[in-house]
């Protein structure tokens, strides 16, 4: 059984962000990626890259090419609250990309000393020197083994689940849920939005449009969630006077949505885990690929500082203080954007709206 010292167990924004920095970090360790991407299966994502994470890019002297941008570029968010019946223009200041192209993007950058296998991690498990995983390649299971194993795979994590039992299911999870429509540009829905409608989810919905092809999404609560986006959209498309086509492709997965400090789990004995595996999002926007790439950096340094276990999950710990802060304030600020009332009374206002 072949064995490394880590074993990274997704290929995201932070599974190939933490391989890339540790490998540059500890050249001289062995690191395998399980990669478990497949483009025609997608990423439920509006494929926005925030300020934030564009910061990181630069900090990281990275840039991105012209291949992985969107046809359209967007510089405002019109904000509909349907129930309301209010509508407001923000200026906002996101790359618009093609998340896939993105993903592998950053996939390129990693060192070439930093094995990635094209599998699906099926089982993990402690064993008395580290970890033991099974892989399934090309429909073959083979064991791997690990000295540490961090879980970058998302809300789904089987890391999180696996290693992480008592505390896995803690945190709440929604459905994110998005069709693309093939329209060549000749609706009239926004560009860019983000919808709230109190009848049919407590959370948001957004339209982003990709070259022909406009999508529409939403976080709806498990139980019925198609029936409420299929209620939403009949009642977005009434608001604007608008029809669209029927889908060219329909996407789902699970989203984390963190409300407790419990909610973000770091890591113990070995394990660890970055991203939204760990509770890494934000509750308000659901943002992802910053919170991603912040947290991978922070334990690539972590684990790069040659100290034993304790000391790289207490270091882990100190270098997201100031991230794990940040996920509580957006909480407050949830509450007060997605309790009906108090949204209502920010819109009216058009407080820093776009005249």
């Amino acid at each position: 059984m072949k064995k490394y010292d880590f074993a990274i167990i997704g290929a995201g924004p932070a599974g190939s962000t933490l391989a890339r920095e540790l490998a540059i970090r500890k050249p001289s360790c062995s690191i395998l990626l399980v990669d478990a991407s497949k483009e025609e299966r997608g990423k439920v994502c509006g494929g926005l890259l925030s300020p934030d994470a564009q910061r990181l890019m630069a900090l990281s002297g990275l840039t991105v090419p012209k291949s992985v941008l969107s046809e359209q570029q967007i510089f405002a968010v019109d904000t509909i609250d349907l129930s309301a019946q209010i509508h407001r223009v923000y200026q906002r200041h996101y790359l618009n990309m093609d998340r896939y192209a993105f993903d592998r993007y950053l996939v390129s950058l990693i060192p070439s000393s930093v094995e990635i296998l094209k599998s699906r991690c099926s089982s993990i498990r402690a064993s008395q020197d580290g970890f033991s995983l099974k892989l399934v390649i090309d429909g073959k299971e083979e064991e791997v083994g690990a000295t540490s194993v961090i879980g970058a795979d998302g809300a789904g994590s089987i890391v999180r689940r696996s290693l992480f039992a008592d505390k896995a299911d803690k945190i709440e999870r929604a459905v994110a849920y998005q069709e693309w429509f093939l329209t060549g540009g000749k609706d009239r829905l926004p560009s860019y939005s983000c919808i709230f409608d109190k009848k049919t989810s407590r959370h948001c919905s957004w339209t982003v449009r990709k070259g022909e092809y406009l999508i529409l999404g939403g976080v709806f609560d498990k139980d019925g969630f198609r029936e409420r986006f299929a209620e939403q959209k009949a009642r977005l498309l009434a608001y604007l006077g608008e029809e669209l086509p029927e889908p060219a492709k329909v996407e789902s997965c699970f989203v984390c949505h963190p409300k407790h400090r419990r909610d973000i789990i770091l890591g113990k004995c070995g394990a660890y885990l970055v991203g939204e595996a760990a509770g890494f999002i934000s509750p308000s926007s659901y943002e992802g690929i910053g919170n991603a790439m912040q947290s991978a950096i922070s334990l690539a340094e972590a684990l790069a500082s040659g100290k034993g276990e304790k000391e790289c999950l207490k270091k882990y710990k100190r270098l997201t203080r100031g991230q794990r802060r940040a996920v509580r304030i957006k909480v407050y600020k949830r509450f007060l954007l997605f309790t009906p009332f108090t949204r209502r009374i920010i819109m009216k206002s058009g407080i820093t709206a776009i005249k």
